[in-house]
């Protein structure tokens, strides 16, 4: 049966689902990663960032092969592949019994999520360019921002009835229907005309085109540093706010107070991009990160890493809410210039920004000593690199 094609707000709520399948891999169970961490038998307390960071890992491996691979088979049975990956690695975890075997099922976990989250934003990019890209990619994004403020919720819950293991099977329900809307209710975005062939030359030609071009390549670069912070959050937040802070009953509480801020930003954005443009509020935003990062951080090593828990509440509040402004207009400026290979220019942009994100990220994390200082000066130095990058970028493209 062929579908037909969605109206606009379905459309924008499918692709958000989609894209929040690795958001919600990782917020939903971000109060059992101590519990998990323990049970299984971690040997270090920061190990158990690596429950976060092996989801991403796996992303940027799939994103490599499934740009291409949506380029030519289409659209739509690419995102059922993934799919496929991402319930057996929701399997693998349900059934862990040791801490490398949950490890292994994230990686095939983020693996499989790839798909989904790479392939739908091509399918945006089908049909849409520019400054209307930003506004349908900040729309998507602000609902896609539901997922982390119920997320750590419904995760927290499940715990008290059911144990960390039943938020795997939730993970694998999940995925499984919305792989069933989109196939039934989604039209194919590329038709066959459109499609590259998968030979060798053609990818390595592909992927040059989106290496050298420095707007693409440097808005990706800036991408990464961006949401390397976000790792460094996403990686400690249990153990700032749930140990450090003795927040652990409100933990969820307070991840949903912090994912507002972006949701917020990019209300705001798909309202004023269409006036002022991608670049103007990416870079206003971004000076601004930098700014609020560096004076907290001066204010955090002052007070010993120990900032009142309210003041630290106000500073990441502030910087998703930045955050929120950037990474709608990041991704669409990267891929305004690839339009004749979009999965390609997906694949190369997401797999390189998620794999800075993974190191610098990463790296800053298992940093985590108790106080706040390094996830403050990795908002910091972060933030900085990406606005180095962008300048450079910009300077290159005029």
């Amino acid at each position: 049966m062929q579908a037909k094609p969605l109206p606009s707000a379905e459309f924008i709520v499918l692709v958000a689902l989609l894209n929040a399948m690795v958001a919600m891999s990782i917020d939903t169970m971000l109060p059992a990663i101590g519990a998990i961490a323990t049970e299984l038998g971690a040997a270090d307390p920061n190990s158990r960032q690596f429950i976060v960071t092996a989801l991403f890992a796996g992303i940027t491996i799939g994103t490599l092969i499934y740009g291409p691979w949506s380029d030519s088979l289409g659209r739509k049975p690419t995102i059922v592949i993934g799919l496929c990956f991402y319930a057996l690695g929701s399997l693998i975890c349900l059934f862990s019994v040791n801490f490398p075997m949950i490890i292994a099922g994230r990686l095939v976990q983020g693996f499989g999520a790839a798909a989904p989250r790479i392939v739908s934003i091509a399918m945006v990019r089908d049909g849409q360019a520019g400054a209307a890209m930003a506004r349908v990619m900040s729309l998507v994004m602000m609902v896609f921002m539901l997922v982390p403020m119920l997320a750590p919720s419904i995760g927290q819950l499940v715990l008290m009835v059911a144990g960390w293991r039943m938020i795997f099977l939730g993970f694998l329900v999940f995925g499984i229907v919305a792989g069933l809307w989109m196939w039934f209710r989604q039209d194919e975005t590329l038709p066959p005309e459109k499609r590259i062939s998968l030979s060798a030359a053609a990818l390595l030609g592909a992927a040059a085109e989106v290496l050298r071009h420095p707007v693409a390549m440097g808005y990706t670069m800036a991408s990464g540093f961006v949401f390397g912070s976000f790792i460094v959050y996403l990686g400690t937040s249990q153990q700032i706010f749930a140990e450090q802070y003795g927040q652990g009953a409100y933990f969820a509480l307070w991840f949903a107070f912090f994912a507002s801020g972006i949701a917020v930003a990019m209300l705001v954005n798909a309202r004023l991009v269409m006036r002022y443009g991608m670049r103007r509020l990416s870079t206003l935003a971004l000076r601004s990160l930098v700014l609020i990062s560096v004076v907290f951080l001066a204010i955090s090593l002052l007070l010993d890493g120990h900032p009142p828990l309210w003041s630290l509440a106000m500073f990441l509040l502030a910087s998703f809410f930045c955050s929120g402004l950037l990474f709608g207009n990041f991704n669409a400026i990267a891929m305004e210039p690839m339009g004749r290979i979009a999965g390609m220019a997906a694949a190369i942009s997401g797999s390189l920004s998620s794999l800075i994100a993974i190191i610098t990220g990463g790296v800053i994390g298992q940093f985590y000593d108790g106080t706040v200082i390094p996830i403050v000066a990795g908002f910091a130095g972060l933030g900085l690199l990406a606005l180095l990058a962008t300048l450079r970028a910009d300077a290159r493209r005029r």
